[in-house]
């Protein structure tokens, strides 16, 4: 494990604090719990751009039209 210091607002501070002990955890618990799940969200939308700028039209509209046309069962419809 390694120790970082932060300087945060006093209000933010205290807001971390009031949740990371309502939901149980320290406030270490919740800043690693929240870093990760940030770093997760970055990392995430890197690759989803990569796999997008590496995509061509002509493959998407090729398993488009594999799609049957029919309505969707009535527990999977949104109306």
């Amino acid at each position: 494990m390694s120790t970082l210091t932060i300087e945060l607002p006093e209000s933010l501070k205290k807001s971390i604090e009031a949740l990371a002990a309502k939901e149980g955890y320290s406030v270490s618990q919740f800043l690693a719990s929240a870093a990760g799940e940030k770093l997760a969200v970055v990392l995430t939308l890197d690759y989803l751009r990569r796999e997008a700028a590496a995509g061509r039209r002509e493959d998407f509209e090729k398993y488009l039209a594999a799609v049957p046309d029919e309505a969707p069962p009535e527990h999977d419809r949104l109306d």
